[in-house]
This record gives C-alpha cells, sequence and structure tokens, in this order.
C-alpha cells in the first residue's frame, strides 16, 4: 500500500530518533486542541523554571496536534498523531510565518495483533519519532507521560535487525535507484576507532538478493544470512577482512537508512508504510 505522497513528503529526508511507547491511557482524538493548549502551556512553564502559565494565553512556542489517518497499516491501527512546535521570534511581525522548532509523531502501521490485546481504554500508538532539540524531546516525553500514564523508551536498532533492513530495502523495486547500497562497520578491540564503509551498486545488491530470495513477497532469517554471508565472502575476497568480526552499525540505500543508536531516514514515499511496519514491530518487541 503507498500513501499520499504530498501530504507525507515533509516526513521524508529527515533525521528521525525512534522511541517505543506504551499504551496511552483515556486518550481521546476528539480533544486534540485541549491538549495542545495544555502541552504549550506546559512547555512554557518549564522553559520558565516552573513558573507557572495560564492555558490560553499566547506563548513563544506553539503546540499544535493533528491526525495522519494515511499512516496506519490497516482500518484496525489507530490514526498516526502529529505532534509540532513552533516559534514567533518578539521582534517578528504578528503576519509573519511561524518557525517550526521540533516536530514528532505516534503511529503504529500493522500493529493490530498487539492492540487488539489491550484494554478499552488504551490507545496503542507504540512507535514514537523526534526530529528537533532533545530538550523538547524531553518536554514533549515527560507530558505525555504524566498526562496519559505512558513511557517512553530510546529504541535501538540491533545488528540483526539491520542486516534485515537492508536485505529488504535492496530487494525493493524502484524507478531510479542511484543511491549505492551502503553498510558501514566498526571494527572492536582496537586502540583507535576505526569504520569501514562498505558500498555496493544498487543493481548489484538487487541482483544478489533475487538470486536469494526463495519465495517473492516473503522473507526469511536464513536468507538474510545467506545474503550478508554473500557480502562478507566478497570483501574478504578484495580485503582480506572478516567483516563477520566486525559489528554493523548502519545501512543505508535508496529506500532508507538506519543506525544503530534508533535514528532512520526514510527517502521513498513509495516504502514509507513498509519501512513503519518494521519500525512498529520493533517498538512492540521491545514493550512487550
Amino acid at each position: 500500500e503507498s500513501v499520499d505522497p504530498q501530504k507525507t513528503a515533509f516526513l521524508l529526508r529527515k533525521a528521525w530518533t525512534l522511541y517505543s511507547v506504551t499504551p496511552l491511557y483515556r486518550f481521546r482524538r476528539a480533544r486534540l486542541r485541549d491538549y495542545a493548549r495544555m502541552l504549550s502551556a506546559f512547555v512554557a512553564a518549564e522553559k520558565q523554571k516552573g513558573l507557572a502559565v495560564k492555558v490560553g494565553v499566547e506563548l513563544d512556542i506553539k503546540v499544535a496536534l493533528s491526525s495522519l489517518a494515511d499512516l496506519r497499516g490497516s482500518e484496525l491501527d489507530q490514526a498516526a498523531l502529529l505532534v509540532q512546535l513552533s516559534s514567533r521570534s518578539q521582534a517578528s511581525s504578528r503576519n509573519s510565518e511561524d518557525k517550526m522548532v521540533w516536530s514528532g509523531w505516534f503511529c503504529s502501521v500493522f500493529g493490530d495483533d498487539f492492540s487488539e490485546n489491550i484494554p478499552e481504554d488504551f490507545t496503542s500508538l507504540p512507535l514514537f519519532l523526534s526530529h528537533g532539540p532533545e530538550s523538547y524531546t524531553a518536554l514533549v516525553g515527560s507530558w505525555f507521560q504524566k498526562t496519559f500514564d505512558c513511557c517512553f523508551r530510546r529504541l535501538a536498532i540491533s545488528p540483526q535487525n539491520l542486516s534485515w533492513m537492508v536485505a529488504m530495502w535492496a530487494g525493493c523495486k524502484l524507478d531510479r535507484a542511484v543511491s549505492a547500497v551502503e553498510l558501514v562497520f566498526s571494527m572492536p578491540r582496537l586502540a583507535q576507532p576505526l569504520d569501514i564503509l562498505y558500498a555496493i551498486h544498487p543493481e548489484d545488491a538487487k541482483a544478489l538478493w533475487d538470486t536469494v530470495q526463495k519465495m517473492p513477497g516473503e522473507i526469511t532469517q536464513e536468507e538474510v544470512d545467506v545474503f550478508m554471508d554473500c557480502l562478507y565472502a566478497h570483501f574478504h575476497r578484495h580485503f582480506k577482512i572478516h567483516l563477520s568480526a566486525a559489528k554493523l552499525v548502519k545501512v543505508s540505500t535508496a529506500v532508507a537508512s538506519a543506525h544503530c543508536d534508533g535514528i532512520v531516514k526514510i527517502l521513498h514515499s513509495e516504502y514509507l508504510l513498509g519501512v513503519l511496519m518494521l519500525l512498529t514491530e520493533l517498538a512492540i518487541s521491545q514493550i512487550q
């Protein structure tokens, strides 16, 4: 499935930091405007070191909460929730546009199995992505945790999951795949840090995956292992270095890039839901 590229263009080509979020208690979609005013007051109060700020007064930071109905895998998924913080400098005129300073969004893409098993008063949006200063992420996260009794945790990506990502994304059909498939490895137990960048032509990577995959549309751990072993063997043949002894820390393709620290950049709108489905699965596995 694909989403409307115009509605989701602002999500692409930005570095998003990943979090997993436990279900929100008594979250009501109809109260988004109230939540925006409350969060705005909370941010302002925290910025003023705890001095109370009256809800509804004009503040330096404006908060907007909105639904992104397109960003879900099935009818059972909750619509994504977008949180945006913008500011207007004191010197600028009233008619000038606000400057976006931070954005984050909650989503669930094909998280049906998990959402079906939670009580009625809870809302399942297990994946949270943020872009902007960490100080604002901490403030927004703190308000959501206090208001909806949920818990945010940074979502790291294991080398095994990075292997899955590069195999899946290297096998995607694209009209124009100009970006090389890149893998970054960190060499352990060295006096000085050493990273190795391994770049493969996208057509070569796809051809290799096509020879490995047995059933189109289905991927197994064995196929991912064979794909990676082939890449390792090729690298060792040329450079006599065993990459299997190193740690895979980042993968990058024309579809998306992902770092082990839990930072993802989605590059292609056609595969937006596919990437979010995989990330939703990782977020749910951390919660469970």
